[in-house]
C-alpha cells in the first residue's frame, strides 16, 4: 500500500484538505462559485440554511486559503462580487467527482430517498 504522506512530513494531506475545504458550507460555496460570479446575496439564496454571518466567516477563510476572490467596486452603495480564484479551480476535478458520486448515489436510493 502506498502512503499518502512521507516520514518527513507529519501532516496528513486529507487533513490539510479538510483544513481548508471541510465543514458543512465550504464545497457549497465552492461549487455555486464555479457556476458563476456572484454577490453575497446570491450565494445566500443558494444556500437555504446559511447564516448571514456563517457565509461571511467561510468566504473569509476561503479568501484567506486563496480558493476564491473578491472584487470590491467602488459603488454607493458597495458592489461586492465573489469567484472561484485561478487556484482554487484546481479543486474542481474533485468537486466534480463528488457531484457524480452524489447524482449517482440518489438515483440509487430511489426518488424521496
Amino acid at each position: 500500500m502506498t502512503t499518502l504522506h512521507s516520514n518527513n512530513d507529519c501532516r496528513c494531506p486529507i487533513d490539510t484538505t479538510l483544513d481548508v475545504i471541510g465543514g458543512k458550507w465550504k464545497l457549497r460555496i465552492l461549487y455555486h462559485l464555479s457556476e458563476s460570479v456572484l454577490r453575497f446575496g446570491e450565494l445566500q439564496k443558494k444556500m437555504p440554511g446559511i447564516t448571514q454571518k456563517m457565509l461571511t466567516q467561510q468566504l473569509r477563510e476561503l479568501e484567506q486559503d486563496g480558493m476564491i476572490v473578491r472584487k470590491v467596486y467602488a459603488e454607493v452603495p458597495p458592489k461586492v462580487e465573489y469567484s472561484v480564484s485561478d487556484y482554487g479551480r484546481t479543486i474542481q476535478p474533485a468537486l466534480e467527482t463528488m457531484a457524480s458520486w452524489g447524482t449517482e448515489h440518489i438515483k440509487r436510493q430511489g426518488p424521496c430517498g
